[in-house]
């Protein structure tokens, strides 16, 4: 569990007139039984709606998403390097050297069990002066259909496990692959969870290609920016590309004046964490 109570869980419009049209029909087939035909094409229209929505990792539709760091970070001319799917024992060890050659400060997004696998690495990256967030709990590729139990006893595992390895608990999220659940956001709240996203991503999961990779994450580079790149297992073959754009990117950084910290400092001394 979380070491701070809850928070008030606030649905976004779509969710509450989504939420407002089951209720209209419902209402609307009691009183005109056969008007069932024309409540349930709105309704499967509502939710083809908020399937498509799931598929844009970077909107707000479904709750409020953090894509940029907040202003007062944009004006200290801070970025937030993420990495997710770790801890890896290969990956990881060495991500953490590159980091700090450059005195850089990131955030790692661990899935749970992954985690409690490798619980010296969670604490070397804390040691690191790095922060630990929730990556969920197994990182299922379902993650998006999850009934409202599931999700909760996934997040629920992972913030326990990254709590009593890190030392502190966990104050953001992201899904796996970045597709959030519809239902996601009342379990946030409890855990008191911040849904996080990216500003941009390298791809670095999927290609081998370096170059590529690279030019994904600095075409645009700009003060506030949340960069996703991954520690864990790579899906491309051959070394990690990670490893071979990370240098690349910190210097890229340290030429633009650019300072990588950890979301919890950028939001923390916005007032935002």
């Amino acid at each position: 569990m979380a070491e701070t109570a809850a928070t008030r869980w606030h649905p976004p419009p779509l969710i509450r007139a989504s939420a407002a049209l089951h209720a209209a029909g419902a209402v609307a087939i009691l009183v005109h039984p056969a008007a069932w035909i024309w409540v349930l094409s709105l309704i499967v229209a509502n939710h083809a709606f908020l399937c498509v929505a799931v598929l844009f990792p970077r909107a707000s539709l479904l709750g409020p998403n953090l894509v940029r760091l907040p202003q007062a970070a944009v004006r200290r001319r801070e970025v937030c390097l993420t990495f997710d799917d770790g801890p890896d024992a290969e990956v990881t060890p060495q991500v953490l050297d590159i980091l700090d050659r450059f005195g850089a400060k990131a955030s790692f997004f661990c899935i749970g069990r992954r985690a409690a696998a490798a619980p010296a690495l969670v604490v070397e990256i804390v040691r690191r002066g790095h922060r630990v967030e929730n990556h969920s709990q197994a990182h299922s590729f379902a993650f998006s259909l999850f009934g409202l139990r599931r999700q909760r006893r996934d997040l629920d595992a992972a913030q326990q496990i990254l709590t009593s390895l890190a030392g502190s608990a966990p104050r953001f999220f992201r899904a796996p692959a970045g597709f959030r659940n519809v239902l996601l956001d009342p379990v946030l709240a409890r855990l008191r969870l911040r849904y996080v996203s990216w500003t941009r991503r390298g791809g670095d999961g999927m290609s081998s290609d370096a170059a590529r990779v690279y030019a994904r994450l600095t075409r645009g580079l700009a003060a506030g920016d949340i960069l996703m790149l991954h520690d864990g297992r790579q899906q491309a073959a051959g070394a990690p590309v990670v490893l071979t754009v990370l240098p690349l990117l910190l210097e890229r950084l340290r030429a633009m004046g650019l300072e990588s910290v950890t979301l919890y400092e950028a939001c923390e001394r916005a007032g935002a964490a």
